[in-house]
């Protein structure tokens, strides 16, 4: 009896030992992204993104195409609004953010997606595992399992990340992006992936996408109907409170100036953009300073001021004693009208 207790423990053991033997480590699926990565000549992707940085949650159809090596096109479709698309094209002219909704493009030269973080795009999420070497693993029925360290530019709010791959083909599945609470502040749930797909002549040519009837572009009467509504930030620096507002009449409309002082000040600026402003989504405007990505819209930083488009709007941060970060997060928290 002894005996058979022992040879069936035994069993157990070697049976166990070869299923450990055949399971991936780390490092084995590391090198396989890494591979996956060189070896594809491009990807396309279809993707499902909630953030909820801000008071309401706010829901994006993403869809990707990349070419290798430094060919990039991802359009963020607002869900809530069909003219609330904006396009982030990189080719070899530059980086192009374009936003039919207020008829206007920006040209910006810097890498992106190159060395920050960006959840929906492949070779991004590749490269974070990659350069983690205190990432974490885990291997499920479906899924292999990372969390990494972020890198957002002036957002250390969002410090962490939780990548999941499908096992059989390496297809990136979902993305949570984590605050310091463990908390999941931005949900991406790939729909559609498929590596070295056909991608069509001009997908990334700038005259192409910035042609008119490429994206939606709002007509003169459409920018006409449209009112402004001021919005209010709901994420504050600690000692920092609300003490001002004025509108002031300008050639192209309203004004709306929010002060905030305390510790720290700052003044928000906003404006709706209508046909008297000389806006033209196929002749892009030269942007200064750094892409900062927002999440719901693409901003551009400069020493001390952060300008953003939304809901038809333009946004001016400006501050010279907010951080980086401080800027980054009182902007994320603009995302719909709410109470002062």
């Amino acid at each position: 009896m002894k005996r058979k207790l022992v040879l069936f423990i035994t069993l157990l053991f070697m049976v166990g030992l070869l299923a450990a033997c055949g399971e991936n480590t780390a490092e084995d699926v590391v090198d396989s992204l890494n591979k996956k990565a060189e070896e594809m000549q491009s990807f396309k992707a279809t993707a499902d993104m909630v953030i909820e940085t801000g008071e309401e949650p706010q829901q994006f159809d993403v869809q990707v195409w990349h070419q290798k090596d430094d060919y990039y096109k991802v359009v963020l479709q607002n869900e809530l609004d069909e003219k609330g698309n904006q396009v982030i094209l990189r080719n070899d002219e530059g980086v192009f953010v374009l936003t039919p909704s207020i008829n206007k493009s920006y040209k910006f030269q810097n890498d992106w997606p190159k060395h920050h973080s960006q959840p929906y795009l492949f070779t991004s999420l590749v490269s974070d595992i990659a350069n983690d070497a205190d990432r974490e693993f885990k291997s499920t029925e479906n899924f292999y399992e990372f969390t990494v360290k972020t890198n957002y530019k002036g957002n250390q709010q969002l410090p962490y990340q939780k990548i999941y791959f499908h096992k059989k083909t390496y297809e990136p599945a979902h993305v949570r992006v984590l605050n310091s609470q463990n908390e999941t502040m931005v949900k991406v749930d790939f729909t559609e992936f498929e590596f070295n797909p056909e991608i069509k002549e001009g997908e990334f040519d700038t005259e192409q996408n910035l042609a008119e009837g490429t994206v939606s572009v709002p007509t003169v009467a459409e920018l006409e109907e449209q009112s402004m509504a001021v919005y209010y930030p709901t994420n504050l620096p600690g000692g920092v409170e609300f003490t001002n507002e004025k509108v002031v009449s300008t050639d192209n409309g309203e004004r709306s100036i929010l002060t905030y002082d305390g510790d720290k000040h700052f003044k928000l600026v906003q404006e709706m953009y209508t046909n008297s402003h000389p806006t033209s989504v196929d002749v892009p405007v030269y942007a200064e300073g750094e892409m900062v990505n927002l999440g719901f819209t693409v901003g551009h930083l400069t020493n001390n001021s952060l300008e953003w488009q939304q809901d038809g709007m333009r946004f001016v941060l400006a501050s010279d004693s907010l951080t980086v970060e401080e800027m980054v997060e009182v902007a994320k928290s603009v995302q719909g009208q709410a109470m002062k």
